[in-house]
């Protein structure tokens, strides 16, 4: 049994049902993997990388660890509040620094390090304008930094941005726990933004890639070819976009 291990923050940890329906990464990843990988969310509410390493959760993933598992580390999103002194942790130096301690561990564990930059937050402006860069240089940093040690990366936030200056500042509105916050998904938004890590998984080839179901299996036991496709994007090139979401509709309710 292939095991994912999950390190990071409230946009990714396991919810519950008194946080419905608010829904992690680590719940939307499940619609991609096979039966037989275990998700384990060690993701918590409000960490950043520094918080996290220094309350003891690393440790306590480090020792569940065992070779062979898959560790995914995704931070960024409280790293970058300076107000916050046990939060706080600069892009190009201490947060590095923490990924890198973070991929290390897994690496001495025999695991597999994935180093996943931010989902972009739901951010427009009045004349309804996407808003990127909300996470500053912490997406480069965190892409800079798996490079130069040869970590696997995922870039999310780009394409996450990317996906929802498309949809648009209504459609988007049912992916977020909206009107509450855009920084927390809903399931929807879960499940879909975890494409883009499928995406990335597929895309770095195996072993990472063997965690996937194909693509457009409807039952697993149905489909034992491999995955062959991004999962977010069609086979016109085109964006991935929901049937069930009826864009032409929204605008025109949104004019009306």
């Amino acid at each position: 049994m292939n095991r994912i291990l999950y390190l990071g923050d409230s946009t990714v940890t396991w919810n519950h049902i008194a946080t419905y329906p608010q829904t992690g990464l680590s719940q939307g990843l499940l619609w991609y993997v096979k039966d037989d990988v275990f998700v384990r969310s060690f993701a918590i509410n409000g960490r950043s990388t520094k918080s996290f390493i220094d309350q003891g959760r690393l440790a306590e993933a480090e020792a569940y660890m065992q070779e062979g598992d898959f560790v995914f580390i995704q931070f960024g999103h409280n790293d970058q509040k300076m107000y916050d002194t046990e939060r706080y942790a600069d892009a190009f130096g201490t947060y590095q620094e923490n990924l890198k301690l973070m991929a290390d561990t897994a690496i001495r564990k025999g695991a597999h390090p994935v180093i996943i930059s931010s989902v972009a937050r739901r951010l427009f402006d009045e004349s309804g304008v996407f808003l990127p860069g909300s996470h500053g240089e912490y997406p480069k940093a965190a892409q800079e930094l798996a490079e130069q040690e040869g970590i696997p990366f995922i870039e999310m936030t780009q394409k996450s941005e990317e996906y929802l200056a498309k949809l648009g500042e209504f459609a988007s509105r049912e992916l977020y726990v909206y009107p509450k916050d855009n920084s927390h998904l809903q399931v929807r938004g879960a499940v879909i933004m975890a494409g883009f890590i499928a995406d990335g998984l597929l895309a770095l080839g195996s072993p990472y890639s063997d965690l996937l179901v194909p693509r457009n299996a409807k039952i697993i036991d149905e489909d034992k070819a491999a995955a062959e496709e991004p999962y977010m994007v069609e086979k016109t090139g085109k964006p991935f976009s929901d049937p069930s979401l009826n864009l032409d509709a929204f605008q025109n309710e949104k004019q009306d």
